[in-house]
């Protein structure tokens, strides 16, 4: 039995054994497909990570203006949205404007040659917490504030509104502010390391030797000077206060009287009480220049409403004309008007309207003081400007230079490139430059230095007159009293020889003068 089963065993096929194969490289090729592998999509994330970067941190990229602006805008309360743009700004992670400006945009005030005209208007970086952000956007002029001397919240909220209809916005704001010192630490905390080891006589000077307290050629840092809501509505102490505290940090300084939402601060535009502020800063000023290792001497800048008539625009070019230390005027704030064409819902709310429903008031403001001072006196124009166009024309008003606020706000980091290319553009057009324009815009609108001259000399040759008037009189007063003393000392000579006394009969003399010559 068991050969018949050995038998049926050795009959049966045996299945074949198939012995697996494996090269001596095997495990070496495993790896490196893999390494070849996650190299590549390294290298592809790399790239494409390198040229997001690239496209993000230019500001004239289109994701910018119809991506990132636009969510913000509809997703996030205005003052949330207005709260995070400062952030990124400030936090080095937001664009940037790479481009050199245009000659053609090249732009003078008080001597300086800044690389265009375009700057950014205070109320969006109030405390100083982005000007290098914003000046890596392209403004050659960053206006940071107000400042108040004391921190406070500012009005209750919700306290900003957009109209997206009209392209414009509404505030009440009402300068909510870190205070003078914290803002004051921010503008110390700017400066350079590498500055701080300056030779002995710029560490002596605030800024160690900086040309600008910007820090940038070619542009300038401007603080807005706001009044604290507990401060008496008449006092100019908030103002001179801000004056010492910035002074030797800023290469301007601008004097907020005309904000809408503080009770009482619109009233300081009133010729009495404006000249008496403008003297107050004025002479501070000269306090800081005097006492400044460097002599640096701030510009000072009065910023005005749009909100008023011609009589009170005089008024105010009047008491600029008469305060030598003013060295320009801002037109203008935010209007409490609210035009007729306005279409958004939120035009009900209170507050100040900016955007472009505000430019025919501030450039008939701007046009009207334009004619009442001097070429001397630089205007800057701020109201509604959103394209060159615009900021075309205010030159042509004869503003030097040109700011920017509500535009910024919609049209993102990339509005300022935008104006300025657009402005260049016209400008090339044209065959002229900026300069050209706003020179020949000066000295066909301003005040004539002739007829300033004329008038002053009038006044002069007036007070002259008057005096020599005066002198004349007292001559002829001094010649009567003169006769008549002489006249009565003839009378008590002759009544002594009669032997009369005098005490019984003297009598009181009314000493006339005669009439002026005419």
């Amino acid at each position: 039995m068991l050969h018949s089963t050995a038998r049926t065993l050795a009959r049966r096929p045996v299945p074949p054994v198939l012995a697996s194969r494996r090269a001596a490289s095997t495990a070496a090729q495993q790896p490196a497909r893999s390494y070849a592998r996650t190299a590549a999509y390294a290298s592809v994330f790399v790239v494409s990570t390198g040229l997001f970067a690239v496209y993000y941190f230019d500001c004239r990229a289109a994701l910018h203006k119809y991506i990132v602006t636009p969510v913000i805008r509809y997703t996030l309360d205005p003052e949330v949205g207005h709260r995070l743009a400062v952030r990124v700004l400030g936090s080095g992670l937001a664009p940037r404007d790479q481009l050199p400006d245009d000659d053609v945009l090249k732009a003078e005030l008080w001597g300086e040659e800044l690389s265009s005209p375009v700057g950014l208007a205070a109320g969006f970086d109030k405390n100083g917490e982005a000007i290098d952000g914003l000046f890596n956007l392209g403004f050659s002029w960053v206006e940071i504030g107000s400042v108040t001397p004391k921190p406070q919240p500012g009005n209750p909220k919700p306290r900003v509104f957009h109209l997206p209809n009209d392209s414009a916005l509404i505030n009440r704001y009402g300068f909510p502010s870190d205070g003078h010192a914290s803002v004051l630490a921010r503008l110390r905390a700017r400066i350079p390391p590498a500055l701080l080891y300056a030779s002995t006589d710029d560490a002596e000077d605030p800024l160690h030797g900086a040309e600008h307290a910007s820090l940038y050629p070619g542009k300038l840092l401007a603080v807005n000077l706001g009044k604290n809501k507990s401060s008496p509505p008449d006092s100019i102490a908030d103002f001179v206060t801000g004056v010492h505290t910035f002074g030797p940090y800023a290469d301007a300084l601008v004097v907020n009287v005309s904000s809408p939402n503080t009770p009482g601060l619109r009233g300081m535009q009133s010729r009495t009480l404006l000249g008496e502020l403008l003297a107050g800063v004025s002479a501070a000023r000269d306090e800081v220049s005097a006492t400044s290792a460097h002599k640096h001497r701030p510009k000072l800048l009065l910023k005005i409403a749009p909100d008023l008539d011609e009589a009170e625009v005089a008024d105010i070019a009047a008491a600029v004309r008469a305060t030598n230390g003013v060295d320009g005027v801002i037109v203008s704030n935010t209007t409490v008007r609210r035009p007729p064409g306005l279409s958004d819902p939120n035009k009900i709310e209170q507050g100040g309207l900016s955007g472009p429903p505000l430019k025919p008031y501030a450039l008939s403001t701007l046009r009207t003081l334009r004619s009442l001072l001097p070429p001397s006196i630089p205007l800057i124009g701020c109201g509604g400007i959103s394209s060159g166009a615009d900021a075309l024309e205010y030159a042509r008003a004869g503003a030097s230079a040109v700011q920017l606020y509500t535009a910024f706000g919609y049209g993102g980091p990339g509005v300022c490139r935008q104006v300025k290319d657009e402005l260049a553009a016209l400008l090339r057009a044209e065959g002229k430059t900026w300069k050209q324009v706003v020179r020949e815009a000066v000295a066909q609108n301003s005040l004539k230095e002739s007829a300033g001259a004329a008038s002053r000399e009038a006044e002069d040759g007036a007070v002259g007159q008057a005096r020599e008037t005066s002198v004349r009189l007292l001559v002829q007063e001094a010649e009567e009293l003169k006769r008549l003393l002489d006249g009565l000392g003839e009378r008590m000579e002759r009544k002594a020889e009669e032997g009369v006394s005098l005490a019984g009969g003297a009598q009181y003399v009314a000493v006339t003068p005669r009439p002026a010559e005419s």
